[in-house]
């Protein structure tokens, strides 16, 4: 098994360094002087990615377990919202106090729509599809409703230092890029090293087995999305902080680009297999196509149909190979 998981997370690096390659060549063809392969630009592409990284590192332990999660960008878009009344809220005059109850508030929120969502799911039977379809009617309706669908301006009623974790940098990479590398090696050990890990591949592998060797398959499944809502709650603290402004109407589509990060990373939407490395993979292959398309102009709207096509070809690519 270890095995297979080693020699597909190298087909999918070969996959990201052939499509650098293409892209940086094509842009090399087209424009006189081209830029993709500048280290400024490869950091660019590290900040842009580092968002839908740490939310789909999440997301990967709920598609493990068979389950899916599609209120991920509204629950951000409330984090975002909480952070933007809570700041301004407690003032310049307590910094650390100011910072700390922010970033908990994110956490707490993230957290418990995470257990509301696999809680539900498990309790009532009802698929997660439906139930985070639902939540992310009620989490986008809460942050219009509580924002009165207004963005809130932080830049100069929050303290710096916030600023930092968002717009700082740690030995020339960007702290956004920091905290999802981190979140990388944090998901990575829980899902090789810890019960949690294990339990998870088990349930989604065969759920009724699971259930039979004495895995409490309830509580494992919530703690996914339990775990999953966290770091939908610390993405937000990292995009409150880098566009120093709290935007009800932020995150629409992030939940596309985590469920793809994830698929294309080699994860099964059927369950039981999937690797954080290959999310990482995943996620700067999403940000690679994103960077090379908007260096080569090409509109926005046909970028989505790109990543559109990226993520049907890779379901069944993982079809074809469950079925061989």
């Amino acid at each position: 098994m270890k095995n297979l998981v080693e020699k597909r997370l190298a087909r999918i690096f070969i996959i990201f360094l052939l499509l650098c390659l293409a892209i940086g060549g094509l842009e090399a063809l087209l424009k006189p002087a081209p830029v993709f392969f500048k280290s400024i630009n490869l950091m660019n592409i590290l900040l842009q990615t580092s968002i839908n990284t740490i939310i789909a590192v999440g997301m990967t332990f709920i598609i493990i377990t068979a389950g899916i999660d599609l209120a991920v960008g509204s629950t951000l878009a409330l984090c975002n919202v909480l952070m933007g009344l809570v700041m301004p809220a407690v003032g310049l005059q307590h910094p650390f106090f100011q910072i700390s109850l922010a970033v908990i508030a994110a956490l707490a929120v993230g957290g418990f729509i995470g257990f509301l969502n696999g809680g539900i799911s498990v309790a009532w039977r009802i698929p997660p599809f439906i139930v985070t379809l639902g939540m992310l009617g009620i989490a986008r309706g809460l942050a219009l409703w509580l924002s009165d669908s207004q963005t809130v301006n932080l830049i100069g009623r929050v303290d710096s230092a916030f600023s930092f974790i968002g717009n700082g940098r740690l030995l020339g990479v960007p702290m956004p890029a920091v905290f999802a590398l981190l979140v990388v090696a944090v998901g990575h050990f829980l899902l090789n090293q810890t019960r949690f890990g294990r339990y998870a591949i088990a349930i989604g592998g065969n759920r009724e087995a699971a259930r039979m060797s004495g895995i409490r398959v309830g509580y494992y499944t919530t703690l996914a999305y339990v775990f999953a809502g966290l770091l939908v709650g610390l993405a937000a603290v990292v995009q409150t902080s880098r566009l120093g402004s709290a935007n009800p109407t932020i995150g629409a589509g992030y939940e596309l680009y985590a469920i793809a990060a994830a698929i294309i990373g080699g994860t099964s939407l059927m369950g039981g297999e999937g690797a954080i490395g290959g999310t990482l993979i995943g996620a700067l292959i999403i940000g690679v196509l994103n960077n090379g398309l908007t260096l080569m102009n090409i509109a926005d709207e046909i970028k989505q149909i790109i990543i559109g096509l990226v993520i049907i070809i890779a379901v069944m690519a993982d079809r074809r190979r469950r079925t061989q």
